[in-house]
């Protein structure tokens, strides 16, 4: 399922807007803001070091932590964040509160799997992928690391689809009004003039 939990330290901030914002960044710390689960916003500083290796870790935006704001602990999922857009560096992160019931929508990278046992890639098609990443409407406490897409017979010309992924328990894609596709087995023209010329030959083939 999703990453190992963690924890991170905090201090709540007494004041917000850009102002307090640039001191905290002075002291070395990044802002932040708990929000959601039906109670007031909570301004807080945490540690650069600690916020910048989590979000160049992977699977920041899909991972539960629990916030420690000055000895009162506070389970989140962290939903957005700023980087400089030069030097790369946290500038500010939104944290979603996680209740019981909390349920929230999350971007999810797709994993393929037996690439070696599709006949279409080991006649030369090409793995077009549509979507790396599939957003799903889940129970915070229930994240998908990732979601696998077995390969395992798929031909040139083949589509794959959200309907043949199987997903966890409670985890539903967020577009619910079609069958929309995740991958292709794309040809080359020349593969598909072969194809058309000689059936036989693509039947014995098989």
């Amino acid at each position: 399922m999703s990453h190992d939990t963690y924890e991170l330290k905090a201090e709540a901030r007494e004041q917000v807007g850009k102002g307090s914002a640039r001191a905290v960044r002075r002291d070395g710390k990044v802002p932040a803001v708990i929000y959601g689960d039906k109670q007031a916003p909570l301004a807080i500083a945490l540690s650069y070091k600690d916020i910048f290796y989590k979000i160049h870790g992977g699977g920041f935006l899909t991972t539960v932590a629990t916030i420690d704001v000055d000895g009162k602990k506070i389970r989140v999922l962290p939903k957005d964040y700023q980087l400089d857009p030069v030097k790369d560096f946290p500038l500010h992160v939104d944290f979603l509160r996680v209740g019981k019931n909390t349920e929230v929508n999350v971007q999810v990278p797709v994993h393929f799997i037996n690439e070696e046992k599709s006949p279409g890639i080991k006649r030369g098609g090409t793995l077009n992928i549509v979507r790396h990443e599939v957003e799903f409407h889940c129970p915070a406490d229930s994240i998908p690391e990732f979601i696998t897409v077995d390969l395992d017979g798929a031909d040139i010309g083949d589509s794959i689809h959200i309907s043949a992924v199987k997903l966890p328990k409670g985890v539903k894609p967020v577009i619910s009004d079609r069958d929309f596709t995740i991958a292709t087995i794309a040809g080359t023209s020349a593969q598909a003039s072969e194809d058309n010329a000689s059936p036989e030959a693509g039947a014995k083939e098989e």
